[in-house]
C-alpha cells in the first residue's frame, strides 16, 4: 500500500470511529437498553417496570393497556388492544413508547420479548469513549470468501447464557505473518459478511469477543480482512443483549492488537 494510501485509509478509519462513537451514545444506540423481558418468564403479561398487559398470540404479540399505562403506539395515545409484530426497523421507530422511552417487540426463535430503550440510561450517562487502536496497515490484508454449498447453523451460547442458532454461509481464508487463519461467516442480505471471533487478546487487553463486518466480497471471492474494523460486540455497551459468541474455530491463536478495544466510562 502506498503511503498516499496509507494516508487516506487512516483518515478513513478516523471518520469511522468517530461515526461509531456517535452512534454507540445516540439516545437509542446500544447504551440505552435497560432490559430485555422475554414473555415466557412472565406468565401473566405483566412485566415489572413495563406499563400494560403482554401476551403472546401465535404469530404476534398483543398489548392491551389503559390510559394509566401512559403509552404510545404509533405516535398516537393509546388504550385498548393491539396486535404487534416483531420491530425490524431503528429503534426510534418501534411502534410503542413510554415517554422517551422505547418499547421494542422482540423475537428470537419463536419466544417474545419486550425490550427496553431509555435515553436516560446509567450507561449511557457515564460512557466517555471506545478504546481503539489506532489505525494500522499491517492489520488490513486480504483475504478470499470460500462460500458454503448450502447454509449452515451451529449452537453457540450467547451472552444471555442460552445457546441459539447462529447461521453461517461460508468461511474468509487470509494470512498473516506466512500463516492462513480462517473465520467462519454469516452472509448479510446485502452480501456484507459478519464474523463472530475472539483472540489473544480477548478478556484481556480487549473485551470478550467481537465481529468483524466485511463488505460482500468481490465476483472472484476477494475481499479484505481489515482487523483495524473489528467492533465491540453491542452487549459490550449493555448487558441486555443477546450477542453471540464465537463459534467453534473462530478463536485466532494470535493478538489482534487493533480495532475496538473496550468500552470507557468516566
Amino acid at each position: 500500500m502506498s503511503t498516499d494510501a496509507q494516508q487516506q485509509a487512516a483518515q478513513d478509519w478516523d471518520r469511522w470511529h468517530e461515526e461509531r462513537t456517535s452512534t454507540v451514545s445516540a439516545p437509542y444506540g446500544p447504551l440505552s437498553l435497560t432490559g430485555t423481558h422475554w414473555l415466557s418468564d412472565y406468565p401473566e403479561g405483566r412485566i415489572p417496570a413495563i406499563p400494560g398487559q403482554w401476551r403472546e398470540d401465535g404469530d404476534e404479540l398483543v398489548l392491551t393497556a389503559g390510559p394509566e399505562d401512559s403509552l404510545t403506539v404509533d405516535g398516537e395515545p393509546f388504550t385498548g388492544q393491539v396486535g404487534l409484530g416483531a420491530d425490524r426497523g431503528p429503534i426510534d421507530g418501534s411502534r410503542v413508547a413510554h415517554g422517551e422511552r422505547r418499547l421494542f417487540v422482540l423475537s428470537r426463535e419463536g419466544l417474545w420479548a419486550v425490550r427496553d430503550f431509555d435515553p436516560d440510561s446509567a450507561a449511557r450517562r457515564a460512557f466517555r469513549a471506545i478504546e481503539a487502536t489506532p489505525y494500522d496497515p499491517r492489520w488490513s490484508l486480504p483475504g478470499t470468501f470460500r462460500p458454503y454449498d448450502t447454509s449452515r447453523t451451529v449452537r453457540v451460547e450467547n451472552a444471555d447464557g442460552v445457546e441459539r442458532g447462529l447461521g453461517l454461509g461460508g468461511e474468509i481464508a487470509f494470512e498473516l505473518d506466512g500463516a492462513e487463519h480462517t473465520l467462519q461467516v454469516a452472509v448479510e442480505p446485502d452480501g456484507s459478511l459478519w464474523a463472530v471471533f475472539a483472540d489473544a487478546t480477548s478478556g484481556h487487553s480487549s473485551y470478550r469477543f467481537r465481529f468483524l463486518r466485511p463488505a460482500a466480497p468481490a465476483a472472484d471471492g476477494s475481499v479484505t480482512v481489515d482487523l483495524n474494523r473489528a467492533l465491540l460486540p453491542p452487549c459490550a455497551f449493555a448487558d441486555h443483549f443477546i450477542c453471540p459468541f464465537p463459534p467453534p474455530g473462530n478463536t485466532l491463536p494470535f493478538a489482534v492488537e487493533a480495532g475496538e478495544r473496550n468500552r470507557t466510562d468516566g
